[in-house]
């Protein structure tokens, strides 16, 4: 009976095992072919899911992201949460701002995490943030503690994307031990759910090995990868990644010929991503030119040199990435060196060291030292051959205190006694199986009928609770449809009270300009004959001056209405180059008119400290003006209020300041007036937060400010406060 239940267990989990082979294995164009011919809206959203899981980041996600956000609000299928998180990050990182897309890309990933998902490709997609923000202690810490949670469930894709970028991340820095052993983990793990993926991470390891200057190992790892059947199907960076480590490996062994094929095969390699193809092919340019200078021929080694900087120069290429090091300031230096271009050579090594330490790749400063050294003793230069062989040293030693002795990672002998144990359990196993199918023969027929009888049993039930589960997803679906209705209305609702909000301040302005013009018409009238001569005609031209205002704040109230319904669809409007300090000076003015017009007896300081000849900064006018009147209002009613409490003397003041900062401009709004507690300033920019009473404002006034400087202009509005000393905001727009 145990062999048989051992047998089907086998069955079933070969089975899995060949599905997730399947799923993850999938070719990618072949899906997305397949997408525009799915007729059913439950097929289209199985193929997006599918695709988004295999390129997540790639310049076709965000339309496929679209499409599956489209698609599930018409018929809600899937938790949508973490697909609008990631949708946000790439659109973040495609305006430029790298840690905002950051947190976005790892919000999605705890949210696929909430549900479950495994999202290997997305995992090791996020490196690439924190590249480019040069981040690599964060990002160690990231995954240290990712791999940690996914071990604890047992989630095995997730867990080689974390071997995988922690490999990725010990390369980097030079500890090949390390990188190694986390390669090599995530070729093991992979092997149930990606042979694509094992085949990579084989070839990884062998590259590593390369140039942890163990040849034998190298070759072996990397022939394991070209003998597997699926290694046809590789392409892309991986293949081209194959080929440059075959380069570096025969070129160090002196097969220089094999080495130029290898090159030439990653030039020839389809990598169908532009990006990447550019990347991959200027690697494989400078490796080619590399070999040409080994081999002690420099001429043909320009031309190739040249074409790849011109990629460089194009596309600002990362020192590290997908086929590898960026190695082309070094290569530049060797070939000035070979035609003794010696102010050349020393130029390009010394650009080559400042990146490999800018971006902190551990792994080419002691090679870029220890040639530095070399070249500066040839040249006689002592003190600087002297310098740079201590700092090679130093480096070194370091660097060595975190490596095996004998070239060889720790895991390799864990795998080897992994092997072993392996084939001890699959004896015992054998055995075991042997002595059951002697021993419980007579009994193979009734176990047989008992299986028979129990999947039966098992497919009445399975039926069962399919028809239960049908009725609670109807359920659910309905009650997913009357939430989102919810949704709209609250939005509809939040849209109505910030226009309201928003044309509070012109209908003021026309309330007040009235009873003014009211008070001068009666004036006018009760004069009498004894009015002085020309005061008609100064209360004609006050009249027709306020109904020029009137006319004016009426303009701007339907400039607000279509503003807000405009920024409701689309965001923000068109921007042009705008005097920041007209702009300020203006609401200053404005406010302080405003709130005088409600309070006669009021007054107040205004203080004003513009930056000279400050450039005009590109914004949409309309909306940073209504930031800026709304915080000179919030001023001027915070002095005023504490001029009405104040026991003795105060002087309301309320200064406004515009200054250049690097890569952008800063505006400050600063008043004396009462300032703000811990507890209030921590809500200040919260929508419908407020402080006043119920018939003085929505709370929406700073929310929506702080809405226009952030997402709409991407800069910063950050708040200072002192209980009894007053306020300061500060605005912060890049140039």
């Amino acid at each position: 009976m145990k062999w048989i239940f051992t047998v089907l267990a086998a069955w079933v989990l070969s089975g899995a095992v060949q599905a997730q082979q399947r799923y993850w294995d999938a070719d990618y164009d072949s899906l997305a072919r397949a997408l525009s011919r799915q007729p059913a809206d439950s097929a289209r959203l199985r193929t997006l899911v599918h695709l988004l899981d295999l390129h997540p980041t790639n310049a076709a996600a965000l339309p496929l992201l679209d499409q599956l956000l489209a698609l599930n609000q018409r018929r809600p299928a899937l938790q949508a949460g973490p697909y609008r998180q990631l949708r946000a990050g790439l659109l973040l990182r495609q305006r430029g701002d790298d840690a905002a897309a950051l947190d976005s890309v790892k919000a999605a990933i705890s949210g696929f995490d909430r549900l479950d998902r495994p999202v290997p490709w997305l995992l090791m997609d996020a490196v690439t943030f924190y590249n480019r923000l040069n981040q690599m202690a964060e990002r160690r810490r990231y995954y240290d503690q990712k791999l940690t949670y996914y071990q604890l469930r047992g989630a095995a894709e997730n867990m080689a994307a974390c071997y995988v970028s922690q490999g990725a991340y010990y390369r980097r820095v030079g500890d090949y031990n390390r990188a190694i052993n986390h390669t090599l983990r995530a070729a093991d793990v992979a092997l149930g759910f990606s042979r694509k993926l094992h085949i990579n991470e084989l070839i990884v390891t062998g590259g590593l090995y390369a140039d942890w200057g163990n040849h034998a190992k190298a070759v072996q790892y990397l022939s394991q990868a070209q003998a597997l059947p699926e290694f046809r199907r590789v392409q892309g960076t991986n293949r081209v990644f194959t080929f440059l480590a075959l380069s570096r490996l025969r070129a160090q062994q002196g097969q220089y010929p094999e080495a130029l094929r290898s090159a030439d095969s990653a030039l020839a390699a389809h990598v169908a991503e532009p990006y990447e193809r550019q990347l991959d092919r200027a690697c494989a340019l400078v490796q080619k030119a590399a070999v040409l200078l080994q081999m002690r021929t420099p001429a043909p080694a320009g031309p190739l040199l040249r074409r790849a900087q011109q990629l460089d120069d194009s596309l600002d290429l990362p020192a590290s990435g997908g086929p590898g090091e960026f190695e082309l300031d070094a290569t530049w230096a060797r070939y000035h060196a070979a035609l003794g271009h010696h102010q050349q050579a020393e130029h390009h090594w010394r650009r080559a060291y400042q990146k490999a330490t800018a971006a902190k790749l551990d792994k080419l400063r002691p090679r870029y030292l220890q040639e530095l050294a070399a070249f500066y003793d040839a040249r006689g230069q002592l003190v600087e051959a002297q310098r740079y062989s201590r700092a090679y040293i130093a480096l070194v030693d370091t660097l060595d205190a975190a490596q095996a002795a004998f070239r060889v990672a720790q895991y390799e002998n864990e795998r080897v006694e992994q092997a072993k144990n392996a084939q001890i359990n699959d004896l015992r196993q054998a055995q075991a199986v042997q002595a059951e199918r002697l021993r419980l023969g007579g009994w193979l027929l009734l176990g047989a009928l008992l299986a028979v009888a129990l999947v039966s049993g098992l497919g009445a039930f399975s039926y069962r609770q399919l028809r239960v589960n049908r009725r609670t997803l109807d359920q659910l679906r309905q009650t997913q449809s009357q939430l989102v209705q919810a949704e709209k209305m609250a939005f509809l609702g939040e849209l109505t009270a910030g226009i309201a909000h928003e044309l509070q301040n012109p209908l003021n302005f026309m309330k007040n300009f009235a009873e003014v013009s009211t008070d001068l018409v009666e004036d006018m009238h009760g004069a009498g004959p004894a009015r002085a001569t020309g005061l008609e005609q100064e209360i004609l031209a006050g009249l027709k001056q306020n109904l020029q205002q009137i006319s004016q704040h009426g303009q701007r109230a339907s400039s607000i209405i279509k503003d807000m319904l405009a920024h409701s669809r689309a965001g923000t409007g068109p921007r042009g180059l705008c005097d920041l300090n007209a702009l300020t000076q203006e609401a200053l003015t404005l406010a302080y008119e405003g709130l005088r017009a409600q309070d006669k007896t009021f007054r107040a300081t205004l203080g004003q400290d513009f930056a000279a000849a400050l450039a005009p900064v590109a914004v949409v006018g309309p909306d940073l003006s209504r930031v800026l009147l709304n915080l000179c209002t919030n001023a001027f009613h915070a002095v005023r209020e504490r001029q009405r409490a104040a026991p003795g003397p105060y002087e309301p003041a309320v200064t406004v300041s515009t200054r250049a900062v690097p890569n952008g401009v800063e505006i400050r709004v600063r008043d004396n007036g009462t300032g703000m507690p811990e507890s209030v300033k921590a809500r200040v920019f919260e929508p419908f937060f407020t402080t006043k009473a119920a018939d003085e404002g929505t709370g929406l006034g700073l929310s929506l400010s702080h809405d226009i400087v952030t997402k709409g202009h991407g800069g910063t509005l950050t708040v200072e406060s002192r209980v009894g000393v007053g306020t300061e905001f500060v605005i912060t727009l890049p140039a």
